[in-house]
């Protein structure tokens, strides 16, 4: 299943419930689960970002509902980028011309 990175950052709404974060988190992963998919990671950051999500999706469409079910309830904002593993890289590169 193709591998998906999310960069979070909090709004001002989720910044002040935060204390709400925990169980919002076991939201999503039920939220993944109900969609054929699974988060695998969380890491909360400090820096640009907030929190990054490592998770597996069946397609881009699914990570795409995913993204805007749990971005719709407004306390974060999402940046979604398609992972390659270092398998899929080199079976890439293997394949070039």
């Amino acid at each position: 299943m193709p591998t998906y990175m999310t960069l979070i950052r909090w709004t001002q709404k989720g910044v002040e419930s935060i204390k709400e974060g925990p169980s919002r988190l076991d939201m999503a992963k039920q939220a993944f689960k109900a969609m054929g998919a699974e988060l695998k990671e969380m890491y909360l950051v400090m820096g640009q970002y907030d929190m990054v999500v490592i998770g597996e999706v069946p397609d881009d469409e699914t990570a795409a509902k995913l993204s805007l079910a749990i971005g719709a309830q407004g306390n974060i904002r999402t940046e979604t980028f398609r992972a390659f593993t270092e398998d899929e890289y080199r079976k890439i590169v293997a394949a070039l011309p």
